[in-house]
């Protein structure tokens, strides 16, 4: 009788709790109809605490904070100029719920490391923001700008050690393209490849390099101590929050070369997936966390989606292609 009394009570604990889910889950895909809106991953091809990482969880934050998504998680995948989670990102065939961060510095890791993926095998989403590069020195260097650099350059490439991320990532190419740009070659560039910002940054203060070649908040904590100096900034027109700072052009360097961020998402998705994905991501760079987020990185809104992104995509692939044969890299 005991035996009987507790299957029943067992037995109505998990009709309940079945009924529950249930009703959970009917809750859920009336509030988020989509699967991509009950849930995303966000793949970012490097490691926490890089650029494309800040990135994704800026965006996971807005979508959680604005009920974008209900479960937004982001997964690190790591390696070779984010050419690793790009190839894990193809695998995920059909998958409507992946969005990967992209940006500059993939498409030179996918020629430098002759990747059997590439951005054509991904599906492009949106642009949504750019970072812009700059060059620094220690406060005691004897370069005061980047027509001081270019001398330097000019009497003795190899004697001046330029640090900065991978080979074939942003930081390389704006070294390179800063000295072709005045006559030079981009081969003769004495440049110092390192895993990350923080180990460039370390060299740079302890003297073993000469200049750092990076975004500007791997810098920024040094620069406003007064302990490093900014030569140039690798855009157009003066940055918001960086006003005080030259642009390499204003001192008649030819070299612009923005780090944009971005999102794609897995092959063989269908185009009312693919539309749903660009909304969850115009939706979230819409919301004031977002807003708040290109203020406090001095990020540029660039925002592209659908044709527009695409063509975009087109032309920087060309572009970093050609520098990077310039480089000496393909």
């Amino acid at each position: 009788m005991d035996k009987q009394r507790t299957l029943r009570a067992v037995g109505a604990v998990c009709a309940t709790l079945v009924v529950g889910a249930a009703a959970a889950n009917a809750a859920l895909s009336q509030t988020h109809d989509s699967e991509a809106r009950a849930r995303v991953d966000i793949v970012v091809p490097a490691d926490p605490g890089g650029g494309w990482d800040l990135v994704a969880r800026e965006a996971q934050h807005a979508m959680r904070l604005n009920d974008i998504v209900a479960n937004t998680q982001v997964v690190n995948l790591p390696g070779a100029g984010g050419t690793i989670g790009l190839a894990q990102t193809v695998r995920r065939e059909g998958e409507a719920t992946t969005l990967m961060t992209t940006g500059t510095v993939m498409i030179g890791g996918i020629i430098v490391n002759d990747s059997a993926q590439t951005l054509e095998d991904v599906v492009p989403i949106a642009r949504v923001a750019d970072d812009y590069e700059v060059f620094v020195v220690r406060d005691d260097s004897p370069l005061q700008d980047m027509n001081d650099l270019i001398e330097a350059w000019e009497d003795d490439p190899g004697a001046v050690a330029v640090g900065g991320g991978s080979l074939g990532g942003t930081d390389h190419l704006l070294a390179g393209l800063a000295a072709q740009s005045q006559g030079l070659r981009p081969t003769d560039v004495n440049y110092i490849p390192f895993a990350g910002g923080a180990q460039a940054l370390t060299s740079l203060l302890s003297g073993s390099i000469d200049v750092g070649v990076s975004g500007y908040n791997e810098f920024s904590d040094q620069v406003e101590t007064g302990s490093l100096r900014v030569l140039g900034v690798s855009a157009h027109e003066r940055v918001t929050g960086l006003e005080e700072h030259p642009t390499l052009p204003e001192q008649g360097v030819d070299a612009v070369l923005p780090n944009w961020r971005g999102f794609m998402a897995p092959p063989g998705i269908t185009e009312e997936e693919r539309a749903e994905l660009t909304a969850i991501v115009e939706e979230m760079v819409a919301t004031p966390e977002w807003q708040d987020t290109l203020e406090r990185n001095r990020w540029d809104d660039t925002f592209q989606s659908g044709p527009e992104f695409e063509a975009f995509l087109k032309e920087e692939i060309t572009r970093i292609t050609e520098v990077t044969k310039d480089l000496g890299l393909s």
